[in-house]
């Protein structure tokens, strides 16, 4: 690889442009504009028809988007169709602007103008291209040259807007700003300004697009910043940004591009666009959410979003993309799982005003997401943590401390020998396998309790190795007085030393579990498990499981 071949082909404004350091978050919503019918769409292997452009534009709507790209009206047939059928049929909400982008070309912007006849709100999006490369490369024209056409195109859609009458809004963007100078790009701006005049009822937009990213994101919130202070009519001009994410940066350069002054974002959902894509406004609009600032999108069902759009576009959702992603708030490590747990008990308990869910950076049911189906995922790098919260969530099992532990370690050994994920279902029958349902090679039949001054005497028939015995022996509890009957004919060496019971609330029937624990002469603890109607009853077939597991 041959790395001088290459050298940095951004520029640095005249003048230090940092004051966006100062600020720390992005403290409101930008104006967001979907770009996803026509950037999005004109970057699918196959485009999407007019059907599935018309549902997409209905979610967009769903979502919350008031601005929407709609097409290159004079790019295809099915473009110009789709905005026709969009007008026609009123499908566009009266408070929903569409967006229509057109070249700064005379024919190309009467098409343009034809497409958008009836709507009631319209924005037209005029470009050209300003970057020294282009400029050398492809248009072989000067700064001169390049700066007409873009006023030509301006004062084109001002001249076709008060012929037919309409109000239409206009856009502006130095196609590749990015490897424009910065100065060079103003002054272009400021040119198609002076021809369009935007008024406070009638704000211009300038776009400024990372049509190829070409360096770290701070020094394209200088170029905004510089361009945000040096703009002509600034309060009657709403700065737009449009980052492509060539480098990865699409999301931090929309971030600290509105850091340094921007007012509105271009993007698409889940990043989708030309190349490496758009900036992701669900990146955006989500981290802003998680930080206590309202992002004005409303992207509660997630799944419902993420299915559609992959049934729209044929493109499929990154497992591990933000906020939306099938594994994003999957947590497979055992500390995780412990760490997660614990902070969702303390919001159970203590009901506090912000959420800080360790590992979370926001709550997943806020996006339609299930706990324990998409955060607490169980495989061979689980631990107890995740293992018993799966069971105390999903079916209402409150395992003593240590027993989590040992279901824990059972849980990664069967995962581990599966080499797969175990499902909640699967956990459930793992331990009731493993800890409720040992009844060999001790069985007890029969039991009768008889109340003493001391306590209680036990009258057991059991079995060890299909060896029946009857014998009694007393002991400060009935429990207590089994145990102690079951050492006294098997000669049994333990020690109770954790008992806990609690009623099964998901059970259909007024059932209780309860939990023993005995340990044993060498010091390790042996676990079981029982549920019956009476609690007694599921304490002993809990020290039978215990002692079967010794």
């Amino acid at each position: 690889m041959n790395y001088r071949k290459y050298k940095r082909q951004y520029f640095l404004p005249p003048v230090k442009c940092m004051d966006w350091t100062e600020k720390d978050y992005v403290e409101k919503a930008p104006v967001w504009c979907s770009v996803d019918l026509r950037d999005g769409n004109q970057a699918l292997v196959i485009p999407m028809n007019l059907q599935q452009k018309i549902e997409f534009f209905k979610l967009l709507t769903k979502i919350g988007f008031k601005e929407i790209e709609v097409g290159f009206p004079a790019a295809s047939e099915t473009e110009y169709t789709f905005i026709r059928t969009l007008i026609e049929e009123n499908l566009i909400p009266d408070d929903v602007t569409i967006q229509v982008l057109t070249q700064a070309r005379e024919h190309i912007i009467k098409k343009t103008f034809e497409a958008v006849k009836g709507a009631k709100n319209v924005i037209i999006h005029v470009y050209n291209s300003t970057s020294l490369a282009q400029r050398e490369q492809v248009f072989k024209k000067s700064k001169e040259e390049i700066l007409e056409i873009a006023v030509k195109g301006a004062q084109l859609l001002k001249d076709l807007t008060e012929q037919a009458g309409e109000n239409y809004r206009f856009e502006y963007s130095p196609e590749s700003f990015t490897g424009t100078e910065p100065e060079y790009a103003l002054e272009v701006c400021n040119a198609v300004l002076d021809i369009w005049k935007p008024q406070s009822d009638r704000k211009a937009i300038i776009n400024l697009p990372v049509t190829v990213q070409h360096s770290m994101p701070h020094v394209y919130a200088s170029q905004v910043e510089y361009i945000c202070k040096n703009i002509k009519y600034r309060e009657n001009v709403v700065i737009s940004l449009h980052p492509h994410n060539d480098r990865g940066c699409g999301v931090a350069d929309a971030e600290m591009g509105l850091l340094a002054g921007a007012d509105r974002i271009e993007g698409t959902l889940f990043g989708n666009g030309e190349r490496t894509g758009n900036a992701d406004i669900v990146t955006i609009a989500l981290n802003m959410y998680a930080q206590g600032v309202c992002p004005e999108l409303d992207f509660s069902d997630m799944t419902e979003i993420c299915e559609k759009y992959e049934g729209f576009t044929g493109m499929k959702i990154n497992e591990r993309s933000p906020y939306s992603g099938e594994l994003v708030f999957a947590a497979f490590s055992g500390s995780h799982q412990d760490a997660i747990a614990k902070g969702m008990h303390w919001q159970d308990e203590k009901h506090p005003e912000h959420w800080t869910v360790p590992y979370l950076p926001i709550d997943p049911s806020d996006l339609g997401r299930n706990y324990d189906a998409d955060v607490i995922r169980i495989n061979s790098q689980s631990g107890k943590g995740g293992v018993g919260y799966i069971l105390e969530t999903k079916f209402g099992l409150n395992l003593p401390p240590k027993m989590r532990e040992a279901m824990g370690y059972t849980a990664k050994a069967v995962s581990d020998h599966r080499q797969k994920e175990l499902l909640p279902e699967e956990i459930f029958e793992l331990f009731k396998k493993t800890f409720e349902n040992t009844s060999s090679p001790l069985t007890v039949e029969e039991t009768h309790f008889e109340k003493v001054e001391n306590g209680v005497v036990a009258e057991i028939k059991s079995s060890f190795n299909q060896k029946p015995i009857s014998i009694k022996a007393s002991g400060n509890g009935s429990l207590n007085a089994v145990s102690n009957a079951l050492k006294k004919a098997y000669g049994f060496q333990y020690e109770v030393v954790t008992y806990q019971e609690h009623a099964l609330e998901k059970s259909s029937h007024a059932r209780a579990i309860a939990y023993v624990g005995i340990q044993k002469p060498d010091g390790t603890l042996a676990w079981g498990a029982g549920v019956h109607e009476d609690i007694i009853h599921a304490s002993i077939d809990a020290l039978v499981a215990a002692i079967n597991n010794r």
